[in-house]
């Protein structure tokens, strides 16, 4: 059997150098998206800018690593999520650990 391997993300360079608290980690394995997170603020709504700026993030990504502008991969991505939020794919469960 093939050893199986996890690549981690590096540390963010500001929050090496300022410190911080991890708040998610996202990671793919056998084609499904596992992920870890802790509640981290006082109200919900912060949560939406959060995944905003992530979507922004991404769109950039793919803007730098692909054929597409970063403006057509943020319309995908947003596309993506009101898909979702229509039509949950896998509502799954969730469980508090740490």
């Amino acid at each position: 059997m093939a050893e199986r391997k996890f690549e981690a993300l590096n540390i963010p360079p500001d929050a090496l150098e300022n410190g911080g608290i991890e708040i998610l980690r996202a990671s793919v394995s056998e084609g499904a998206v596992s992920i870890a997170l802790r509640r981290a603020f006082d109200d919900p709504f912060t949560w939406g800018v959060l995944l905003v700026d992530l979507a922004r993030h991404a769109a950039r990504i793919y803007a730098m690593e692909t054929d597409l502008s970063e403006e057509e991969a943020m319309q995908e991505i947003v596309a993506g999520i009101q898909a979702e939020l229509d039509d949950p794919s896998n509502p799954g469960s969730t469980q508090a650990i740490n």
